[in-house]
Protein backbone atom coordinates (compact mmCIF):
# COMPACT_ATOMS: atom_id res chain seq x y z
CA UNK A 1 0.00 0.00 0.00
CA UNK A 2 1.46 3.35 -0.96
CA UNK A 3 0.69 6.75 0.62
CA UNK A 4 1.79 9.99 -1.67
CA UNK A 5 3.75 12.61 1.00
CA UNK A 6 2.81 15.85 -0.26
CA UNK A 7 5.28 19.16 0.80
CA UNK A 8 7.07 17.03 2.99
CA UNK A 9 3.86 16.45 5.26
CA UNK A 10 4.47 13.18 6.91
CA UNK A 11 1.94 13.65 9.52
CA UNK A 12 -1.23 14.01 7.27
CA UNK A 13 0.61 10.80 4.85
CA UNK A 14 0.54 8.55 8.34
CA UNK A 15 -3.36 9.70 9.11
CA UNK A 16 -3.70 8.86 5.20
CA UNK A 17 -2.28 5.52 5.63
CA UNK A 18 -4.02 4.73 9.06
CA UNK A 19 -7.24 5.52 7.69
CA UNK A 20 -7.02 2.85 4.92
CA UNK A 21 -5.78 0.57 7.24
CA UNK A 22 -8.42 0.72 8.91
CA UNK A 23 -10.70 0.61 6.42
CA UNK A 24 -9.17 -2.37 4.80
CA UNK A 25 -9.16 -4.15 8.52
CA UNK A 26 -5.42 -4.80 8.93
CA UNK A 27 -6.55 -3.46 12.65
CA UNK A 28 -8.94 -5.81 13.29
CA UNK A 29 -6.93 -8.95 11.60
CA UNK A 30 -4.09 -8.24 13.73
CA UNK A 31 -5.95 -8.42 17.05
CA UNK A 32 -7.30 -11.53 16.29
CA UNK A 33 -4.49 -12.92 15.24
CA UNK A 34 -2.37 -12.34 18.71
CA UNK A 35 -3.77 -15.38 20.14
CA UNK A 36 -5.18 -18.62 19.35
CA UNK A 37 -8.17 -18.88 18.63
CA UNK A 38 -10.22 -22.33 18.78
CA UNK A 39 -11.73 -23.65 15.52
CA UNK A 40 -15.35 -23.50 17.13
CA UNK A 41 -14.65 -20.11 18.52
CA UNK A 42 -13.77 -18.59 14.96
CA UNK A 43 -16.73 -20.26 13.73
CA UNK A 44 -19.07 -19.09 16.10
CA UNK A 45 -17.43 -15.58 15.58
CA UNK A 46 -17.70 -16.15 11.68
CA UNK A 47 -21.71 -17.14 12.12
CA UNK A 48 -22.38 -13.47 14.16
CA UNK A 49 -20.65 -11.56 11.82
CA UNK A 50 -22.59 -12.77 9.13
CA UNK A 51 -25.49 -12.34 10.97
CA UNK A 52 -24.91 -8.71 12.03
CA UNK A 53 -23.92 -7.88 8.39
CA UNK A 54 -27.14 -9.86 6.78
CA UNK A 55 -29.26 -7.63 9.51
CA UNK A 56 -27.29 -4.68 8.31
CA UNK A 57 -28.11 -5.12 4.91
CA UNK A 58 -32.03 -5.57 5.54
CA UNK A 59 -32.19 -3.15 7.56
CA UNK A 60 -30.67 -0.87 4.84
CA UNK A 61 -33.08 -2.40 2.15
CA UNK A 62 -35.81 -1.75 3.84
CA UNK A 63 -35.10 1.82 4.52
CA UNK A 64 -34.65 2.20 0.71
CA UNK A 65 -38.17 0.94 0.41
CA UNK A 66 -39.55 3.06 2.66
CA UNK A 67 -40.88 0.35 5.21
CA UNK A 68 -39.13 1.82 8.19
CA UNK A 69 -37.72 5.03 8.98
CA UNK A 70 -34.55 6.18 8.93
CA UNK A 71 -32.60 6.55 11.96
CA UNK A 72 -32.78 10.80 13.09
CA UNK A 73 -29.66 12.67 11.02
CA UNK A 74 -27.13 14.07 13.73
CA UNK A 75 -27.53 17.70 13.65
CA UNK A 76 -24.14 19.22 14.72
CA UNK A 77 -24.00 22.34 16.47
CA UNK A 78 -21.23 24.61 16.60
CA UNK A 79 -17.96 23.65 18.74
CA UNK A 80 -17.18 26.38 21.01
CA UNK A 81 -13.32 26.32 19.99
CA UNK A 82 -14.76 27.45 15.85
CA UNK A 83 -12.62 30.19 15.22
CA UNK A 84 -15.91 32.26 14.44
CA UNK A 85 -16.98 31.95 17.50
CA UNK A 86 -13.72 33.15 19.51
CA UNK A 87 -13.56 36.35 17.14
CA UNK A 88 -17.07 36.84 17.67
CA UNK A 89 -17.47 37.04 13.69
Amino acid sequence: MQVLVRDNNVDQALKVLKKRLQREGVFREMKLRSYYEKPSEKRVREAAEAVRRTRKAARKTAIREGLIAAPPSKVRSPSPRAPSMVRGG
